[in-house]
C-alpha cells in the first residue's frame, strides 16, 4: 500500500523584510487530503518569529509543515505547493550540490544553513514534489496560506501544530469565490530524493 497523498501549500510573510531593525514574520499552511469517500478535507498551520526575514520562514514553513505530517513515525507523499522559488529551487537543485560540495560554495557561506538542514531532516521520511506558483494571483489556497502567514507575523502567534482549517469560511467572506481553487492532485511524482545530512 502506498503512502498517503497530501497537498501542502505554504506561504511566509516578513514585516518590513530587508530594512534595518528586527522584522517580524510568519509562516501559513495549509494541507488537503481526501477521506474514504474523496472529499477533501482541510487542515492548517502557522508560526511566527520575531526577528527573521522570508526566506528564514519560507524554511520554517517547510519545516513545521513536514514534522506535522511526520508524526508517529508516518511518511507521506506530499506534492508541497509555494510561491517562492527560494524554496523550489533550493529543494530540486541548491541542496544536491550543496551536500556534493560539503556544505560549502564557491561565493561564500550558505545562507541560512542550519535552517536548509533542518528542513532536510524533517522532509526525510516524506517524497516530496516540489511545485511553484505565482503569488497574489488568484489562487485560493496559496492566497490563504499567505493570509496565514500574515495574520501570524501581525499577531507573533502560533497554532501548536495542524488544526482544522477555516479555509471554507475564509473564501466566503473574503470574496474569494471567484479565485481558482486547485483541484486536489490526480498524479503524483516525487522530486529527485533530497540528501541527507
Amino acid at each position: 500500500m502506498s503512502d498517503p497523498l497530501v497537498a501542502v501549500y505554504a506561504d511566509e510573510s516578513c514585516l518590513g523584510n530587508g530594512q534595518e531593525g528586527e522584522n517580524p514574520g510568519g509562516a501559513g499552511v495549509l494541507v488537503e487530503y481526501q477521506d474514504a469517500t474523496g472529499t477533501v478535507r482541510r487542515h492548517e498551520l502557522w508560526v511566527s518569529a520575531p526577528a527573521t526575514t522570508n526566506n528564514q520562514m519560507a524554511l520554517r514553513s517547510v519545516i513545521e509543515a513536514c514534522r506535522a505530517l511526520s508524526v508517529k513515525g508516518r511518511s507521506m507523499r506530499i506534492v508541497f505547493t509555494t510561491d517562492s522559488r527560494y524554496i523550489v529551487d533550493g529543494m530540486t537543485s541548491w541542496v544536491h550540490a550543496w551536500a556534493r560540495n560539503g556544505w560549502k560554495r564557491k561565493t561564500g557561506p550558505i545562507e541560512n544553513l542550519a535552517l536548509w538542514q533542518e528542513a532536510l531532516r524533517a522532509a526525510a521520511p516524506h517524497r516530496i514534489a516540489w511545485r511553484w506558483v505565482r503569488g497574489h494571483d488568484g489562487h485560493a489556497q496559496n492566497e490563504y496560506a499567505n493570509h496565514l502567514a500574515i495574520r501570524a507575523a501581525e499577531a507573533q502567534s502560533a497554532s501548536g501544530g495542524l488544526i482544522p482549517s477555516e479555509f471554507d469560511a475564509w473564501v466566503a467572506a473574503a470574496g474569494k469565490k471567484g479565485a481558482h481553487l486547485e483541484p486536489f492532485p490526480a498524479t503524483f511524482t516525487a522530486s529527485s530524493r533530497l540528501p541527507q545530512v
